[in-house]
């Protein structure tokens, strides 16, 4: 596949850089010259960190952008955010000044309709549509049943957070840590369990949707059934690859799952995948 070229970058108030500068929006190897640019959203409870380690797997074609959502890591004194609408809002506002080139997203759990109400927002906007869009851990928006566990006590939610794997049992058993970690979790599931999205047109970007054999969110059995309905939402094709593992399965199949992806944003990124060093 030919390189797709950079789009022009228009005048002060347009497309510009401030993005580097956002609190929502995480750079940690900036490559001016990249081709492409990969944004991850993270899942609940999840912070920009989780997607630190996939630029070691990541060609210098490919700049990846994680967003920071409030009250954690590096932005824990920040005001906490449970409202969908809010959230893609103020993401978009940060992330639109990134779109001079071709970008694709990847969301995961909670962050797949993050990814997805974002695509609407850009779209809303006028603004460059992703390449491509990848979805992981979770049912399209609309067919997920809506859950309570944001108004459980606090063992309900870490027994939910140990059914799913992913958050550290040792944080989870420290008395001091166990509070200020729970609360940001229970805002993000409240927030993904009130959310109700709003009847849109098609997206028109393809649609990869990932899955762990045994994620209980996501089985393969209903990905297999249209795509876990990520395929009404979009008029481009919608395909489902499946990897071992659990809803976490990216954790411990992270080389599998950036592959795939490079494939799917462009061939040649892995079929050059031992050309760039193992350290970003």
């Amino acid at each position: 596949m030919s390189a797709h070229p950079a789009l022009p970058v228009p005048a002060a108030g347009g497309y510009g850089s401030s993005w580097r500068s956002s609190p929502w929006i995480r750079c940690w190897s900036p490559r001016p010259a990249a081709r492409f640019r990969l944004v991850c959203l993270p899942h609940a409870g999840g912070g920009a960190s989780a997607y630190r380690p996939w630029l070691a797997l990541l060609p210098p074609e490919v700049e990846l952008l994680a967003v920071q959502y409030p009250g954690r890591e590096d932005r824990f004194q920040d005001p906490l955010v449970d409202d969908m609408e809010e959230l893609v809002t103020q993401i978009a506002d940060a992330l639109v000044s990134a779109l001079d080139r071709p970008y694709a997203m990847f969301g995961h759990s909670m962050g797949s309709a993050v990814a997805w109400e974002l695509a609407h927002e850009l779209r809303r906007r006028g603004a460059p549509g992703p390449r491509r869009l990848f979805v992981s851990g979770r049912e399209a928006p609309g067919t997920v049943t809506a859950g309570e566990v944001h108004r459980r006590t606090d063992a309900v939610l870490c027994r939910e957070l140990e059914r799913l794997g992913g958050t550290s049992l040792e944080v989870l058993a420290d008395d001091g840590l166990r509070p200020v970690v729970l609360g940001y979790i229970r805002n993000d599931y409240r927030l993904i369990e009130t959310y109700r999205p709003a009847p849109r047109a098609p997206l028109s970007c393809p649609v990869a949707v990932f899955t762990g054999e045994s994620d209980p969110e996501l089985t393969p059995g209903s990905a297999a059934r249209g795509a876990g309905g990520w395929a009404d939402l979009t008029t481009a094709r919608a395909e489902v690859r499946t990897f071992p593992g659990g809803h976490f399965y990216l954790n411990g199949r992270r080389r599998e799952v950036v592959a795939a992806l490079l494939r799917r944003l462009d061939p040649s990124l892995a079929e050059n995948g031992q050309r760039w060093p193992s350290t970003p």
